[in-house]
């Protein structure tokens, strides 16, 4: 089996700062799962008062399975909360519901990261398993034009990872300021909101530094070839 100690060189950083995100989410998350808001209002609740004030009559809100399985589908304007979120009359709940009520917005109003992402969707669904296949076949074949083009198309996901970020920045600042000025939540309790809504938007950071760095070990060997 090929093993390159230079590929954890690369990896190591984003495995990292993945692994202590995905714990920072699950902590908080756990943590504020238990706090009760004030209101009492549910994730689906938030959420649909949310889409409501803003015109979003239109978009459904349901209920979908899974751990923090929770995503807005901009093709059949529909906005899926997992159990937690959606019965939820937490902090952690209705945090969630009002970011991906946020990505309903951004949709509504023609967010160009939103847009960008969503068109590049199918490109990195091929990109994402294809790229590497070609990178590799073009590497061990010595065919460099033909390793370029897969780490060229490998690259959409790096891209597609980069686009990721200002589209759950942007959604989770607007919910932040919904939550509030809708009469959800006090001020005084968007602190636990905030931690749940941060510790979510560096797991986005991770996979952008994760897709960023295999990117650079496949070009690290494609140059090292050449050489």
């Amino acid at each position: 089996m090929f093993f390159d100690p230079l590929y954890f060189i690369f990896a190591l950083p984003a495995l990292i700062l993945g692994l202590y995100a995905q714990f920072k989410v699950k902590s908080a998350f756990s943590k504020y799962s238990r706090v009760r808001n004030t209101t009492g209002i549910t994730g689906a609740q938030a959420a649909r008062r949310i889409l409501d004030a803003n015109g979003l009559t239109h978009v459904d809100v349901e209920r979908t399975q899974g751990m923090l399985s929770d995503h807005y589908d901009p093709r059949s304007k529909t906005l899926r909360l997992s159990p937690a979120v959606y019965e939820g009359p937490t902090l952690a709940a209705v945090g969630v519901a009002a970011h991906e009520a946020g990505h309903a917005l951004q949709d509504k109003t023609g967010y160009a990261p939103l847009q960008l992402r969503s068109a590049m969707v199918p490109t990195v669904q091929i990109g994402s398993w294809l790229g590497p296949i070609i990178f590799l076949a073009g590497l061990f074949m010595s065919l460099t034009p033909l390793a370029w083009a897969g780490l060229i198309l490998f690259g959409a996901t790096a891209v597609f990872a980069l686009v990721t970020l200002p589209v759950e920045f942007n959604a989770s600042n607007r919910a932040k300021q919904l939550l509030v000025s809708q009469g959800i939540l006090a001020p005084q309790e968007m602190g636990g909101v905030n931690k749940v809504l941060d510790a979510a938007a560096l797991t986005y950071v991770a996979a952008a530094l994760q897709a960023i760095m295999t990117l650079l070990y496949y070009a690290s060997l494609l140059m090292g070839r050449r050489d």
